[in-house]
């Protein structure tokens, strides 16, 4: 059985996660379209800035995030002043972190579910008049969705798993920046903390596995649906 205090960690995880992918979903649907069907100036660019989290330690990304949003910057000043929130050492820098850190797999995923699709569809349909945003609700959309739901639930995952990034900018507060990665290691910090670090392992393990295989479910579905199996 698990504490109040893991119950709370585990919570305030779920909370975090889901913030996070709140925040990303529609974002990173639409680089992902973008960098997909759309051939701009910069587009290399952005390209390599979106998957920077990927490659830089999540440590670097964290304090980077910790400069831009602290009070005394340019950012985190006026988000303070004008809508007074507070990112550094709270839940909302925790959802941040987790959303920068998880965003390029989200992107990664959709640009290439949406390259994979079939461009004849697409063109039929606005040879039959279909604008451009029918086309993309009506057929690319469909024709991207279990891979844009896999990337979904592969950066929700990644929002789960969020250490580095988290701790760098939000701190290890109880309730309100301890998620299971960070309760995970501080527990390791402690003598006779191994009992609490496997009950929090194994959860996680859960949690990872769960959300796999509904995603998994979900997106078997989905290509049932459309006739693809």
């Amino acid at each position: 059985m698990l504490s109040a205090e893991e119950w709370q960690v585990v919570a305030l995880s779920l909370q975090v996660a889901a913030a996070a992918l709140a925040l990303m979903a529609l974002p990173g649907i639409a680089c992902g379209w973008l960098l997909a069907r759309v051939n701009f100036p910069g587009r290399a660019l952005l390209d390599t800035l979106i998957h920077l989290p990927l490659v830089l330690p999540p440590v670097v990304t964290g304090w980077l995030l910790l400069a831009a949003c602290g009070r005394r910057s340019w950012l985190g000043g006026l988000l303070w002043e004008w809508f007074g929130v507070r990112l550094v050492f709270d839940w909302k820098g925790a959802v941040l972190a987790a959303a920068v850190m998880a965003f390029p797999l989200l992107v990664r995923a959709v640009r290439l579910a949406i390259e994979l699709g079939d461009r004849d569809l697409e063109r039929a349909a606005a040879t039959c008049g279909a604008g451009p945003w029918r086309v993309f609700a009506t057929v690319t959309l469909p024709l991207a969705a279990p891979g844009i739901l896999a990337g979904l639930v592969l950066a929700f995952a990644r929002c789960l798993g969020e250490f580095g990034a988290t701790i760098t900018l939000a701190g290890n507060i109880p309730g309100e920046s301890r998620t299971l990665p960070v309760a995970i290691w501080t527990w390791t910090q402690v003598p006779d903390g191994e009992p609490q670090v496997w009950r929090l392992v194994a959860l996680s393990l859960l949690v990872s596995v769960l959300a796999l295989a509904g995603s998994e479910w979900l997106a078997r579905r989905l290509r049932g649906r459309m006739g693809l199996e």
